[in-house]
Parts: structure tokens; sequence; C-alpha cells
């Protein structure tokens, strides 16, 4: 691999693994403080304000992901040159993670087997938005670009459309946009947490942004296109949310200021609302430029580290988590509702970086065996 490419990797990877920390401090939180639920928006008038501050720095995870799977993707057609191969790669992989979430990630939240109850969450709407892109690369950059935008920009105009997940018809629209419950029988059913069809926009968007990584584009221009869209990104971001009027629920003055900025930044995930797309990916794009600057300290191959074997991390954080709340089951009993949960959020952090902690040497090993080992096909699906 050449030098210049690695470099721009270890930038890529180190902002892969910043998220990757951020989803596990929300798991953390999902795990031992449930009994302190957050809606979707989240109800500015009765949250925390530093646990709107925690859900709402989570909020980055899942648009920075997506969208550096489609960055990473454009990256590996670089590097073979064939648009063939590109498409099949990305096929067989979103088809890996697809397996990933119904089985090991599944029972990882669940501990149930049979499940009663399989969550179609991020890892789920990643693989199938791989297996869009397989199919969208096809179409001219110009072209794709459009439908991208064109997705990105305009699903929130669907929003009005409801229906029943009892028909074939309403089971797509479940899995596309409209997040809901899908019955398979009398014991299993499927809940479609992330409908998959703004995530194939921010895929593809993903995957052109991987044209300022071609070997000609020099590291200063690649940094300033960086900071510039993320600049537009986020002047479109205010400029709509000051309007109030499109794709999202509108925020209002509260009794103090902190209230206001929660209603202001109170995003809508599921599914995920231009609004909430254009503020996290401008951030994305930020942190790039930033750590592309940066990735010689020392703090960038740390964060490296956690964004190297990515799968790897997300299922062993996931089972390592289930040990921890069990464990704490089992010593400290029920002490909120029918569970164990944290009195408070600070409680929740520091539990993140217990966890962070105890998993960073074997992602790290793993991540080394990773790049060591490229003749065993297997690995380079974690």
């Amino acid at each position: 691999m050449p030098h210049s490419l690695s470099q721009r990797l270890i930038a890529i990877d180190a902002l892969r693994g910043l998220v990757m920390l951020l989803m596990l401090l929300d798991h953390v939180r999902e795990t031992f403080f449930l009994h302190q639920q957050v809606s979707d928006p989240i109800d500015v008038t009765s949250t925390d304000p530093l646990l709107f501050l925690m859900r709402t720095l989570a909020h980055l995870c899942a648009p920075t992901f997506v969208f550096l799977t489609g960055l990473s993707a454009m990256l590996y057609h670089q590097k073979v040159q064939d648009r063939r191969l590109t498409s099949l790669f990305l096929f067989k992989r979103g088809l890996v993670l697809i397996l990933l979430e119904l089985v090991l990630v599944n029972f990882g939240w669940t501990f149930q087997f049979p499940p009663q109850v399989i969550y179609l969450q991020v890892i789920w709407a990643l693989g199938l938005s791989m297996l869009a892109l397989a199919a969208l690369l096809w179409l001219p950059e110009t072209v794709l670009l459009a439908v991208a935008l064109a997705i990105v920009a305009g699903h929130n105009l669907l929003d009005p459309i409801v229906l029943s997940t009892e028909t074939p018809l309403g089971m797509l629209w479940a899995v596309l946009h409209q997040r809901g419950w899908i019955e398979l029988g009398e014991s299993l059913r499927m809940r479609t947490s992330y409908p998959v069809l703004p995530w194939i926009g921010t895929i593809a968007l993903g995957y052109l942004a991987g044209l300022l990584y071609r070997p000609p584009v020099a590291a200063d221009k690649r940094v300033n296109a960086l900071r510039l869209l993320s600049l537009a990104t986020l002047v479109l971001f205010f400029g709509l949310r000051f309007l109030n009027g499109y794709g999202e629920k509108p925020w209002q003055p509260g009794e103090n200021v902190t209230q206001t900025m929660m209603s202001f930044f109170n995003l809508i995930k599921y599914p995920p609302s231009l609004l909430f797309l254009c503020l996290t990916v401008s951030i994305a794009l930020a942190l790039l430029a930033a750590f592309e600057r940066l990735q010689q300290h020392r703090s960038m191959v740390l964060l490296a580290q956690f964004g190297g074997a990515p799968m790897f991390m997300y299922l062993l954080h996931l089972y390592l988590l289930k040990a921890m709340y069990l464990g704490a089951l089992a010593v400290w009993g029920k002490n909120h509702g029918d569970g164990f949960g944290f009195n408070e959020v600070w409680q929740v952090a520091a539990g993140a970086v217990v966890l962070g902690v105890i998993i960073f040497w074997p992602v790290r090993a793993f991540a080394a065996f990773k790049a060591r080992r490229r003749d065993i096909p297997w690995l380079k699906y974690f």
C-alpha cells in the first residue's frame, strides 16, 4: 500500500474509532440506564441536559459509519480499478453483515435462543445499504450524486405515507422508511429500528466523497474541500432549522437557554431526517479534515486502533456489556423496576470508560492479526 494512502487511512480509521467509542457510551446507557428512556425526538422538558448531550453525541455514530463505509468502498475501487469487483465486494460484505445482524448481533442484545424478537438495527441497515450501493455504483457519478441528494433531501416528503405492516407492501415500506413491527408468526416478530432508505443516500454520498482521495488530489486540497463541504452542509442545517418547516418536529423556545438549545438540536433519527444527516455528516467531514492534519498525533493512532477492526469491536463490546450487566445484576440485584441500573448519568460515562479499557487490547490484537494475515479471507469482514 502506498505511503500516502496509508496515512490517509489513519485519519479514516481514527474517525471510525471515535464514533465506535461514542457508540459504546450509548450502548452502556441503553444497558444500565434504560429506566431513563429517551424518545425520538427526545422530550426536552423532562430529560436531564447531560443525558440529552450524551444521546446527541451518539447521533454522530451511524451517519459517520455509513458515510465512511461508502468512502472506503471508493478506496477499494481505486485499488482494484474494476467496477465489477467493487460491486461484488459490496454485495458479499452486505450479505455477511445482514447475516451477522440476524444471528450474532441480535443474540448479543437479547440472549434469547430461539429469538422471539429480531431487531433490525444499524448493521442490518449498513448491509442493505451496501447491497444498494453495489447496484448504484454502476451509474455515472453525476447521476449517482443526483440520486443520493434526492434520497437524503427528499425522503422526508414520504413521511405522511403510513402503511400497515400486515401487507407485503407495508412490510417493504417498514424496511425502507416506516419504523415498525413485522409479525412473522405467533412467536417471532421483527422491529425495523433502522429504516434503510436515507442510509442508502448517505452511503452513496460517502462513496462519492472518496473521489477526494484519488492519488492526484493533494492533501491540502482534500482537507480544504472537506472543510468547505462541512461548512456548506452546516449552513444548510442552520438555515433549514431556523425556518422550522421541513422534515422535523419544530423547535420551540424553552424555559431557559439550555432547554431552548436542546429543542433546537433535538432531531429525528428513525429514520434520520435531512436535518439530522446535515448536522452529523457536517461534523464528520470537519473531523475527517482535522484528523488528517493531526494523524501523526498519538491520540489519532490510539483512536485508529479502535477503528481498525470495527465489526470485531462491535460484537465483542455487545457480549462483554451483556456479561457486565448480568454480573451486576447477580451482585447487586434489581434496583430499577425489573432490572439493575445506574443512578446517575456520570456512572454511565464511567462504565463506558471501563468497558473501553477492557476491550482495547483484544481489539488492537485482532486488528494487528487481521492486517498481518490477509491470506485468511473471512477476517476482512471484521
